[in-house]
């Protein structure tokens, strides 16, 4: 077995571009999620070590020594972060000339000719989902003979191996969370909307959805949603009830998990006979959903700890939402919402400006639409035309960009890429600090937070770094625009 490690470089402060961040960036809050893309494989390659640099705010010189015993160095790649990972590789190469580096990602899954063009120090990149591409080579394995990667010959010409086939089985990969004990500080790792310490992997991977924007069924995981059993997943929330005992939550990091109504409310039921939602257990859980979640679905959600959703709105246009492919109605992401906040359920809710369609009313529509929804916290993006997605081909042949890599300002901040004849980018960039000013500003939402931080020592203290995080992150957008 190669001594392997696997690798999220040195980037931005602050950046958050693990392999589990949807969007990488740096956030309005401080903000970091767990690098399960990487921990899954890591889980398979006996005696390898994960490091997460950007969350445990490491440099090059923290890490350098690393690299001495190490025979394979698998690092994650992003389109924001790619030309700080390559240096990051030509470091490694030269520190250890014999080291072989693979890079993964949604990026040089869809780029992979032009990712090995840019580096010399790039072996091999892996395509399609890596986990078992990953273990092949660590046992040693000839890059020829290796499916799924495309690779630098002898000669220096590019190979492209044949595809490799999806994992049908989600129950054969092996649970990520000892990895996390084992190799990550769990209190390096926020949300602004999740309880302080916690902890996120997948019950499964794909997403039916066919949203126009988003990057990682488009690239890696599918269209298809496959999940592990019931019983393997609570295999893994026992061991972290059991080993990680500081957890107060775990978020289910599937692209939409209650789409699966069948599976989630099966989950849940297993969840509260573990003593979720039972008087007394202090500990929670949440996930990812779309806002069409039937009532029931919820409600048994809901029994079996659930506290927390993450809701893609994205817009208040029903144009907009049919432009993107969402799936949605907004009547009944209205409905979604009422039936979540009766029950109790927290929102965070995720909007984006600058869609196809979008307008100075579209955008006055959408701001009106998240304060009468009102969702606990908020997360507004800038349309992100990452290649590989429906929304990268759309944006560059009609010319609303250039199709640059340039995503994110030198600093980490994201930049507004589409701009169109009737709406320029600086003014969709702008309209984003609007945004939050008009949703968090209001005496309801002052009144709801000071409340929060009133009732809960730590959420005062919690609220007040973020304040100060939030206002600064407003500062940055100004210097960077």
């Amino acid at each position: 077995m190669m001594r392997t490690l696997f690798l999220q470089a040195p980037s931005f402060d602050g950046y958050d571009g693990g392999a589990g961040a949807r969007y990488q960036m740096k956030r309005e809050v401080k903000s970091f999620w767990y690098p399960t893309w990487l921990a899954q494989p890591a889980a398979m390659v006996e005696g390898s070590k994960l490091i997460d640099a950007p969350a445990h705010d490491q440099s090059w010189e923290d890490i350098a020594h690393e690299f001495d015993e190490r025979d394979l160095v698998i690092l994650h790649t992003s389109t924001p972060s790619f030309n700080q990972d390559i240096r990051t590789a030509a470091l490694i190469k030269q520190r250890n000339p014999k080291i072989v580096i693979g890079f993964v990602g949604a990026k040089v899954a869809v780029e992979p000719d032009k990712s090995l063009a840019a580096s010399a120090d790039i072996d091999f990149v892996a395509r399609e989902e890596y986990d078992f591409t990953i273990v092949e080579i660590a046992q040693g394995k000839p890059l020829a003979e290796v499916d799924g990667i495309t690779w630098r010959g002898p000669d220096g010409a590019f190979i492209r191996n044949k595809d490799r086939e999806m994992i049908e089985d989600m129950d054969v990969l092996p649970m990520v969370s000892p990895i996390y004990r084992r190799d990550l500080d769990l209190t390096k790792y926020y949300g602004g909307y999740q309880r302080h310490p916690y902890v996120s992997f997948y019950t499964g991977r794909g997403c039916k959805s066919r949203c126009t924007f988003c990057l990682w069924p488009q690239t890696i995981s599918g269209h298809r949603y496959r999940h592990r059993t019931v019983p393997k997943v609570i295999e893994e929330v026992k061991y972290i009830l059991k080993e990680m005992p500081e957890v107060k939550e775990i978020f289910f990091d599937d692209d939409t998990l209650a789409d699966a109504h069948d599976f989630v409310v099966e989950l849940s039921g297993e969840l509260a006979k573990l003593g979720f939602g039972q008087k007394g257990f202090d500990i929670t859980w949440g996930c990812n959903a779309k806002a069409n979640v039937p009532q029931p679905v919820l409600k048994a959600m809901k029994e079996g700890g659930c506290r927390v959703l993450l809701v893609g709105y994205e817009s208040g246009n029903q144009k907009i939402l049919h432009n993107i492919k969402k799936g949605l109605r907004t009547d009944v992401a209205r409905q979604f919402t009422k039936d979540a906040h009766a029950l109790g359920l927290t929102i965070h809710g995720t909007f984006i400006l600058g869609l196809p369609g979008e307008t100075l009313e579209t955008i006055e529509e959408t701001i009106r639409y998240a304060i009468e929804l009102n969702p606990h916290t908020i997360q507004v993006s800038l349309a992100a035309p990452y290649p590989g997605t429906f929304l990268y081909k759309q944006a560059t042949e009609n010319g609303w960009f250039d199709g640059s890599d340039h995503l994110l300002t030198d600093g980490g901040n994201q930049i507004a890429q589409l701009s169109y004849p009737h709406l320029p980018a600086s003014v969709i960039f702008d309209k984003v600090e609007e945004f939050y000013k008009r949703f968090y500003f209001r005496p309801r939402k002052i009144g709801a937070i000071m409340g929060e931080m009133i009732r809960d020592w730590d959420m005062m203290k919690r609220r007040l770094r973020e304040g100060v995080e939030f206002f600064d992150f407003l500062r940055r957008r100004k210097e960077a625009a």
